[in-house]
């Protein structure tokens, strides 16, 4: 008997693991892949950096520095020099490995709020189908179309959850510790939600308050942050609509405020059904959105407090997001789906079809799954994998700064893809100023030394190359006279400068 009992119990840890794996890959497919986008500019750069140290001789503070934080980078680059696959394929392998450890980590979640089967699984679906819903006000998603270190510490956050609802805590700490290396932001916002989770599995809500007094001090770093700002680090700030609260618009504060209201309901109407884990669970959802939304006006009114601006204290709603969606999955699988094929395969199409459309628009000039060793999907890519290809790794690159919202560029880094220096762009280096203030004076430099950039002559060129020792531009086709460009396509050339 214990025989047989052992072989059901490994029969159906596979089964769990192979339709989480088909999770995963359905999820895959509905948000894409698009390495080198947005945040990946940065990270990818850092991981190509630490793999060969050659690269961005001119421009790494633009990623180094604000990576000191974290090991990803690292991690990422002693796998590839373990394993001496591409990093191209690192990523992916990582990418594909995240979004089926997040999917597992939810159905473990799942397994301890909801005893029926079809529930947990609904709820897993519903994750994997809604991986690129965006998070209200935060510019984020529930995971993103690339890896970062955010898909990596939610997974790890998740996992801990789990883990104190299965009344282990202690197991906690590792994975939570682990999410610190990953992404410390991400992080403290997930060890918070963990401590109101473990609290109210032994303390009524009246004892739990006095542990918030911990966590704020510890959401409040030392002393440099009472500098006073620099000029150039207020003007990469403003570029970020999405750091200030107060400049939010209605249906994203109703998307703040929503949510908690929906836990609340769900808390009480589960102790009114008995589910007394379900209702405890909804809520310290309850129970966390309401302290770290103080904690977020309390960070960001003062003016005293400007600096604390880019931590961004309202991504605690990226965790709230991920628990609506889980919890809303597994209540329809629970009440409407149950074992009907047919309603199963309204409520994927449905899901999936509505998160697909979306990412198609939004990278309309890319393919959808940009695979490593597939041919450059659009003309900025194309220069890119020339630039990579044929010119000197240590040539520096002048370029339109706003080129990461050209028609057709979809995003994609530049320092990332080409693996080259460049200049410092006006769209995604603000962000990385607002968290290296240090470097405002050098972006603010370069960003205006381009100012008209559409009406560039070679005589500017030579005097970019004479200030900053750029050698190199990628310029619209045709280019200006007096440039030697050996590529172009239709868009743009690649040009050396004289």
């Amino acid at each position: 008997m214990i025989g047989v009992a052992a072989v059901l119990k490994k029969s159906r840890v596979l089964y769990n693991l192979s339709l989480t794996a088909v999770f995963a890959l359905l999820g895959f497919l509905v948000m894409g892949y698009h390495p080198g986008i947005e945040d990946d500019g940065v990270y990818l750069s850092a991981v190509k950096a630490d793999v060969l140290p050659s690269l961005y001789p001119h421009d790494a503070d633009f990623f180094r520095l604000q990576l000191q934080a974290t090991l990803f980078d690292r991690w990422i680059a002693i796998f590839v020099a373990a394993t001496h696959i591409s990093v191209s394929w690192a990523e992916l392998f990582f990418q594909l490995l995240s979004l089926f450890s997040i999917l597992a980590a939810t159905y473990a979640i799942a397994e301890k709020l909801f005893v029926d089967e079809h529930a947990r699984w609904a709820g897993v679906a519903a994750v994997a189908a809604m991986f690129t819903l965006p998070v209200a006000g935060t510019a984020l998603y529930l995971v993103d179309q690339h890896l970062h270190p955010r898909n990596v510490a939610t997974a790890l956050i998740l996992f801990a959850v789990a883990r104190i609802l299965a009344s282990k805590p202690l197991q906690a700490v590792p994975l939570l510790l682990l999410a610190v290396l990953m992404h410390p932001i991400m992080a403290a916002l997930g060890i918070s939600f963990c401590v109101v989770l473990a609290l109210t599995a032994m303390e009524p809500v009246h004892a739990w308050l006095q542990s918030w007094r911990g966590s704020l001090a510890a959401a409040v770093p030392l002393g440099w942050i009472f500098e006073r700002p620099s000029p150039t680090w207020r003007v990469a700030l403003e570029t970020r609509r999405y750091y200030f609260p107060f400049r939010w618009t209605w249906y994203e504060w109703l998307g703040a405020i929503g949510p908690l209201v929906l836990f609340w309901l769900l808390y009480r109407w589960a102790r009114g059904l008995g589910n007394t884990v379900l209702a405890r669970f909804a809520l310290s959802v309850v129970i966390y959105g309401v302290f770290q939304q103080s904690v977020a006006l309390m960070m960001l009114t003062p003016p005293s407090l400007v600096r604390l601006t880019p931590f961004q204290p309202m991504r605690f709603l990226h965790l709230i997001y991920v628990f609506l969606v889980l919890v809303a999955g597994c209540l329809a699988g629970k009440y409407l789906l149950k074992a009907s094929v047919w309603r199963w395969a309204v409520y994927l199409g449905v899901m999936c079809g509505g998160m697909f459309a979306p990412q198609r628009a939004l990278f309309a000039s890319s393919p959808h799954l940009e695979l490593p060793g597939q041919k450059p999907g659009n003309a900025w890519l194309q220069a890119f994998a020339w630039i990579r290809d044929n010119t000197p790794r240590d040539a520096y690159f002048a370029m339109d700064p706003y080129y990461l919202e050209a028609p057709g560029e979809d995003a994609h880094g530049f320092r990332a893809l080409a693996e080259r220096s460049q200049l410092a762009d006006a769209v995604k280096d603000t962000a990385v100023v607002t968290q290296v203030p240090q470097l405002g004076p050098t972006w603010s430099k370069q960003v205006h030394a381009v100012d008209g950039w559409s009406h560039f002559q070679a005589a500017d060129f030579e005097r970019l190359k004479a200030q900053f020792g750029v050698s190199w531009a990628l310029v619209a086709y045709p280019a200006p006279a007096g440039l030697d460009c050996p590529w172009h396509n239709d868009t743009l050339s690649v040009c050396r400068i004289p």
